[in-house]
């Protein structure tokens, strides 16, 4: 099987700083790196990582020929990445000394993916591959329906939260991802709780508490994190769900999956950056939590 990413490709410019900054606030940077990032790239690398094969469909600008060579690296099919007009989308992320971290994101080519690339990719898939969105490209009502009516399985991390994009795109899901807070903005708006939305799978990230699953033929489930020290909390959620993904795409049982993801995402927050840094399959296997 193949997971089918319609993502964003960012360059995640990291300054590492004492505190994040307050409105007004002049701050200097304890130091800059910059990594493969976009919640998109992310989940390609951590699914692929986990062992899934991953083709990626996005946009990067004339400026980005290195982000789609270090996900080729990273073992994600590229040949869906178009180059376009438009600057590579970026990000400007602050992390303090506890890990928390705040984000400027400048979407650029990743809203400028054209009908005929997302069509001509999927024309590839088969029923019962997977097509994961995030809410950082256009396209995804359009991929949402297409996957859908080939009988692909279509899943939705809805990040950056917006109401309107998910209940766009609710129809055409079967798995549904977003963290507490996203998941009381969404009952806002429909009037539906995670058990009540109609989608097979839905979960709900809670951070360090972990995350909570909800099918509709079963009680919630709640899934408890590893006890780590976070450096950087930075593409933990993207891993958790690339990692998720991947045991989907793999057969296996939703729980395994989940625990699974829960132990490469405690490892990722150990670690500074962001697809760069993400954990293998043998990484997250051996790794020792107190």
């Amino acid at each position: 099987m193949t997971i089918w990413n319609l993502g964003s490709i960012n360059a995640d410019m990291v300054y590492s700083v004492p505190h994040l900054p307050r409105p007004g606030e002049t701050l200097a940077a304890q130091g800059l790196d910059r990594f493969l990032g976009g919640k998109g790239a992310n989940m390609s690398v951590a699914a692929a990582r986990a062992g899934s094969r991953v083709s990626h469909i996005g946009a990067v600008g004339p400026d980005g020929r290195w982000a789609q060579e270090r996900l080729t690296e990273y073992g994600v099919d590229t040949r869906n990445i178009a180059q376009v007009d438009s600057p590579t989308g970026h990000a400007i992320i602050a992390v303090d000394d506890h890990g928390e971290n705040s984000i400027i994101l400048f979407q650029g080519a990743n809203h400028a993916i054209s009908e005929d690339l997302l069509a001509g990719a999927l024309s590839s898939a088969h029923p019962g591959d997977l097509l994961v969105m995030q809410n950082e490209t256009n396209a995804q009502i359009i991929a949402g329906k297409m996957a859908h009516e080939m009988g692909l399985t279509v899943c939705y991390a809805a990040a950056p939260f917006q109401s309107d994009a998910v209940l766009a795109v609710l129809p055409y899901l079967d798995f549904l991802i977003l963290n507490e807070v996203e998941a009381e903005q969404l009952k806002q708006s429909t009037g539906n709780s995670p058990s009540e939305l109609p989608v097979e799978h839905v979960i709900v990230t809670l951070g360090a508490m972990g995350a909570r699953y909800f099918h509709h033929d079963s009680e919630p489930v709640d899934f408890e994190a590893h006890s780590v020290e976070p450096v950087d909390t930075t593409g933990a959620g993207d891993t958790f769900t690339g990692y998720v993904l991947s045991g989907m795409d793999r057969g296996m049982p939703m729980a395994q999956a989940i625990v699974l993801a829960n132990r490469a995402a405690a490892l990722m927050v150990t670690r500074h950056g962001t697809a760069d840094v993400i954990p293998d399959l043998k990484e997250v296997r051996e790794a020792r939590f107190g």
